[in-house]
């Protein structure tokens, strides 16, 4: 049976050397943030750190750090999770093998919370500045709660069965929140909470919301789940426990896990909202300070020794790379089921995720004839950017599944590699200008505002890509320093970017123009324009990185011969993609030298760390 709390949970592992405990007095003012971050790298265990300088309360870290060690937290209910994903895939399976059945229906009992009129989490009062105040990066706009399990319910139809639990971030500090009554509630486009609150704001109402921390592992896990509308993350979160979560009932009042560490209770004002930020985000950026809505904190809740858990973002990958291999395999098998067509998708961890979505679908439409132009492939492409948080993705790359049945959409090299070979620049890009984009994306014309491309590639090869720089490369003034990345693909380092926002390159068309003509070229079909080359080229991940979280499709490709026809963009040579820095771009992530260099001496032989990482 599953964990019951996360006391339970922390007790397991420590038994079974899956978590080490630090009692070294450590700030959590950008020390332990670091420290996390250093041993998820090291692919080390789960940390407890018992001494958090001014604070009551022990901090768990890098809890999910590895996909083995959430595997194993889950181990108890993963087959009957798997099992009730196979009935909803092939409901005739279950005619095939009726025993299969034993173990799915008490399972699906789990969906089902369960209401209480008391629980732990109601034994203590606290005020927000007694909580762990995290700061995980120098420049980070205050102390943000980086695990938060928020739960709202539908204003016109409250309850369980219309309740949201996402995980959105919240600011408890800096800024110009009062201390102690008002925290940030940081909620991206696409989410379940933006529903209540819109609903809220019609009726002209506060939105009550509360926010756990800590609890069953299965609700952090649950609360990060892109599940489709209508079914409550609480459900999955039994399912995933292996038991139903008991949720305390109080009059007038959301509920509350009864297990949970920590709980926030407070309403949004629909009226208000104050800058919430800088934050250093999955992109590996700082999202920077807008309006968010703001939490009037009513009553904090902890239970008996509660523990409280974090996590720290950066440049993928992090510890959320593993929540994001993980619920892959929980829910990487229902695709299929809800876009027709469609036989797998991947969000590109290393490029921020949203940014990159690879899909392999069917080309179906014409079975007896020769695949030469993406058909169905392209219905599928516009469902995909319709669906859900797969709705943010910026560039999708889409291939044909009877051109390669055996391609694995999780071998990045190999998968562009295919698209490479068989796109046809001059046909094959399709644009979504004036769109909506990921909330943390910087690259776009503004706040959730830039663009899309799909780049379908269905047929034979028709190029063979070059792996040696042409010996009759020539770059225009200002840029140098080729060097391949990958089959295909070439880096050129460019002079720094000084052109406004959504404004031509003219630097960027000058270099299209000087390789006009080159020989050689037929066998790179994508050049990317970046601030340095060596970089990119030096590992997949820095490529994917730079190229993905540094361009807006609209505004920063480029064609080596591009023209229009019939409003179709494309050009007769390379793709250029312009990935520097621009000037509206949000600053990388540096950490802070004198931080690193105390927790370098920590790990020293003979330090309270060493060994860690």
């Amino acid at each position: 049976m599953g964990y019951k709390n996360l006391a339970a949970c922390v007790a397991d592992l420590e038994r079974t050397g899956a978590l080490v405990r630090i009692n070294e007095e450590l700030s959590s003012d950008l020390e332990i943030g670091s420290i996390q971050r250093r041993v998820y790298q090291a692919g080390g265990p789960a940390l407890l750190f018992t001494r958090v300088k001014g604070c009551p309360f022990p901090m768990l870290g890098n809890l999910f750090g590895t996909l083995e060690r959430t595997r194993y937290i889950f181990r108890d209910t993963l087959k009957a999770v798997e099992r009730l994903v196979q009935l909803k895939i092939d409901p005739k399976s279950a005619l095939k093998d009726p025993a299969s059945l034993l173990g799915a229906v008490p399972a699906a009992w789990h969906l089902l919370p369960k209401e209480v009129g008391d629980g732990p989490i109601l034994a203590n009062r606290t005020t927000i500045d007694k909580l762990p105040q995290l700061k995980s990066w120098p420049d980070d706009g205050g102390a943000f709660i980086t695990l938060p399990q928020v739960y709202s319910e539908s204003a016109a139809q409250p309850g369980l069965r219309h309740s949201n639990l996402g995980m959105y971030r919240v600011q408890i500090s800096g800024g110009e929140y009062r201390q102690n009554a008002e925290i940030g509630v940081h909620y991206q486009i696409h989410r379940g909470i933006g529903f209540h609150h819109a609903e809220a704001i019609e009726r002209g109402e506060p939105l009550r919301v509360n926010i756990f921390v800590g609890g069953a592992p299965s609700m952090t896990v649950a609360a990060v789940m892109p599940l489709p509308e209508g079914m409550p993350e609480l459900s999955f979160a039994g399912l995933l426990a292996g038991h139903r979560i008991e949720m305390v009932q109080r009059p007038g009042q959301l509920p509350i896990p009864a297990q949970a560490d920590f709980c926030i209770t407070g309403i949004i004002d629909p009226n208000k909202t104050l800058p919430e930020g800088p934050f250093g985000d999955h992109f590996g950026y700082y999202s920077l300070a807008h309006h968010f809505p703001v939490l009037q904190v009513e009553e904090v809740f902890h239970r008996d020794g509660a523990i409280w858990p974090f996590t720290t973002v950066g440049r993928p990958p992090q510890e959320d790379t593993s929540f994001g291999a993980f619920i892959h395999e929980l829910t990487g098998p229902l695709i299929p089921t809800v876009i027709p067509g469609v036989k797998a998708v991947h969000a590109v961890d290393a490029a921020g995720v949203h940014p990159l979505l690879l899909a392999i679908g069917s080309e179906r439409y014409v079975p007896y004839g020769e695949r030469r132009t993406p058909q169905e492939l392209l219905t599928i492409a516009n469902a995909v950017l319709g669906q859900g948080q797969l709705s943010l993705a910026k560039y999708l790359m889409i291939a044909s599944h009877e051109d390669a049945p055996q391609l694995d959409i999780h071998d990045i090299p190999a998968f562009l590699r295919h698209v490479l070979e068989r796109i046809d620049l001059k046909r094959d890009l399709h644009f979504q200008t004036a769109t909506t984009i990921d909330t943390l994306d910087y690259s776009g014309s503004g706040l959730n505002s830039g663009s899309k491309v799909v780049f379908a590639a269905v047929g034979e090869k028709r190029r063979t890509l070059g792996v040696e720089l042409p010996s009759s490369l020539w770059l225009a003034d200002g840029f140098n320093d080729p060097c391949i990345c990958l089959p295909g693909v070439i880096a050129v380092k460019g002079p720094a970017c000084t052109v406004r926002k959504g404004e031509a390159d003219p630097q960027m068309e000058a270099l299209c123009a000087a390789l006009e003509g080159v020989e050689g070229l037929e066998s790179f079909p994508l050049i990317v324009v970046c601030d340095d080359s060596r970089f990119a080229a030096k590992h997949l991940d820095n490529f994917l990185w730079v190229t993905f979280t540094r361009s807006d499709p609209a505004a920063d490709i480029y064609g080596v011969g591009a023209g229009m026809v019939c409003k179709q963009w494309g050009c007769t040579g390379p793709l250029v993609i312009d990935a520097r820095v621009k000037p509206h771009h949000a600053p990388p992530l540096i950490e802070d030298p004198a931080v690193e260099r105390k927790l370098d001496q920590l790990a020293a032989p003979g330090g309270p760390l060493h060994g860690l990482y």
